[in-house]
């Protein structure tokens, strides 16, 4: 069975792009393949060093996910910073990364322009600990983004290099799980581009009902078609589309029609539309209440997970201390 990693971030809520996204697929991934899923904290103080509010949301993040269908009987779910091998990886393999090429990085470069106050080296080793995340358990596989495919390449890289360096092969180059044509994509409501945090634009799981409404009421929109079958303006794409993923199908191709013969009320459209997304998330929204509600079984979850995490962190720990000459005496 193939080994799967991914990390979780301890920031912001879920929205339906990461539901429909890649969430959806995570959940049926458990079931066929060895999973570990962590929750990113120390990946967190980099940028957001948040005492206040970092276990909160390393809470919720949790919560969330568990409630969307994470099974922790199934995955390894788990907090990174129970893991304090991952820590001692990143440490030994840091010996083998360099500066030149740690300053090279896309993310790294952005992170200096936007922040030049805080340019950490927990910021510059990013890298080299997402590198140890994933080696830790030898992945074969990494679910990624396009801002993390950098990142995956550079693991590849660590893990080649240490190969190298020992003379072994120990460490596999692991591969980008690509969902392919499995991946929804949630367009936003401002009428471009994904549905995103950073963006604004997004519907959450743990939105109320009116908070909802009030959302896509106030999506995007333009005069309507002056023709039939009149090609969509990307606002009104986007409506549609998301419309096809929340709404039945007979739904759908009601207001699709209505479209193309010039008839469409964008207004009955988004209450309607409105009114299917919180079918959706009504269900998750109640579970994730009810989750957060009982600490001591987030305890359980993360406890199992980290006792779990560790089997498999403590023989690849003994493994490359035997590799780089590390030995008791």
């Amino acid at each position: 069975m193939k080994t799967v990693v991914s990390g979780i971030r301890p920031t912001g809520q879920l929205h339906l792009g990461n539901y429909f996204g890649a969430l959806k697929n995570f959940v049926k991934m458990q079931h066929d393949a060895r999973c570990y899923f962590f929750i990113a904290d120390y990946h967190s103080l980099t940028t957001h060093p948040d005492p206040e509010h970092l276990h909160g949301n390393v809470q919720n993040a949790l919560a969330e996910y568990l409630a969307a269908g994470l099974d922790p009987e199934v995955a390894t779910i788990y907090v990174q910073s129970d893991l304090p091998q991952t820590a001692e990886l990143s440490l030994l393999l840091s010996m083998h990364a360099y500066i030149g090429e740690l300053e090279r990085t896309a993310s790294f470069k952005e992170k200096v322009r936007k922040h030049p106050e805080n340019v950490n080296a927990g910021l510059l080793c990013y890298p080299v600990l997402m590198a140890s995340d994933i080696l830790i358990h030898r992945a074969d596989f990494v679910p990624v983004g396009k801002d993390q495919e950098q990142h995956l390449e550079m693991t590849r890289k660590f893990a080649r290099r240490f190969n190298t360096i020992y003379g072994v092969d120990y460490f596999p180059e692991s591969m980008p799980y690509n969902f392919g044509q499995e991946l929804t994509k949630v367009p936003g409501l401002d009428g471009s581009g994904k549905m995103g945090k950073s963006e604004g634009n997004g519907i959450y799981l743990a939105d109320t009902d009116e908070v909802i409404r009030k959302k896509v009421m106030k999506a995007v929109t333009d005069q309507g078609p002056t023709e039939p079958n009149q090609p969509m303006a990307e606002p009104i794409a986007n409506i549609f589309t998301i419309m096809k993923i929340v709404s039945p199908e007979d739904t759908y191709r009601f207001f699709l029609d209505k479209y193309n013969a010039c008839e469409i009320r964008y207004g009955d459209m988004k209450k309607q539309l409105a009114e299917d997304i919180i079918k959706v998330v009504t269900p998750i929204r109640d579970r994730i209440a009810e989750i957060k509600s009982r600490q001591g079984y987030l305890h359980e979850v993360v406890t199992a997970g980290a006792e779990r995490a560790r089997l498999s962190a403590d023989e690849t720990m003994r493994a490359v201390r035997e590799i780089m000459g590390i030995k008791p005496f």
